[in-house]
């Protein structure tokens, strides 16, 4: 949870506004409708909104923790820009926080109670409707893969970086709808599913690996080569 402001007028801020405004930034982030470098100006989305500056702030605040928004000195707020660079050391640090999980964790005594949150996750996957749907929904998949081993500190530290991804994997998910088959994500996390029920770690740190499509986010091949090296 996080501490409360030293700053009487944040506390003061209506959070339904607060929650309003950082949902729909959020939503036209993550669906593209505000793609990555774009400048956010606030006049335009008070007018949209319908709010004061005050709640927009706040939620850009918000937006900023979470890896979606950042503040550049004297020119405002843009929608974050992550360098291929930056994607790639994102996805590897998930991954090697997921296998050190896997390999600590399996195999579980119980698997059919235990995967429980698992399957909870992906059953969200395949139900959701937008992009903010499928993005908590992909955050959850994997921060229950890495809550197998009931590690706080390991999900405290998962946590950050799930937030950061958003916006990768949100473009990674409308390129992959656009260029193949919408449901190919689901079926990779249904693959994850199926190794986690082998309770075998080998198989699940190889179905773990094979996560990520990096191409469609116009990484330059040898990028991806050292991510899957890595991984």
């Amino acid at each position: 949870m996080a501490a409360p402001s030293d700053d009487p007028s944040r506390l003061a801020l209506p959070a339904t506004l607060v929650e309003v405004a950082g949902h729909r930034l959020r939503d036209a982030i993550l669906s593209g409708e505000l793609a990555p470098g774009d400048k956010i100006v606030e006049e335009q989305l008070c007018a949209d909104f319908g709010i004061s500056r005050a709640p927009l702030r706040e939620a850009l605040r918000l937006l900023a923790q979470q890896g979606l928004v950042e503040h550049l000195p004297r020119r405002g707020s843009r929608v974050t820009a992550w360098s291929p660079s930056d994607i790639l050391q994102l996805f590897g640090l998930r991954h090697v926080l997921e296998r050190h999980a896997i390999e600590t964790a399996l195999p579980l005594p119980d698997p059919e109670h235990t995967l429980e949150p698992v399957r909870a996750a992906l059953e969200r996957m395949d139900a959701a409707q937008d992009a903010l749907d499928r993005d908590d929904a992909h955050q959850a998949f994997h921060a229950a893969v890495v809550g197998l081993a009931a590690n706080r500190q390991l999900d405290i530290t998962l946590e950050p970086i799930l937030l950061k991804l958003q916006l990768p994997m949100a473009k990674n998910l409308r390129e992959e709808a656009r260029q193949r088959e919408s449901g190919d994500g689901i079926e990779r996390h249904k693959a994850i599913l199926s190794a986690l029920e082998l309770n075998d770690p080998v198989v699940v740190v190889e179905a773990l690996r094979d996560q990520g499509h990096l191409h469609y986010l116009g990484l330059e091949p040898g990028a991806q080569s050292s991510l899957e090296s890595e991984r």
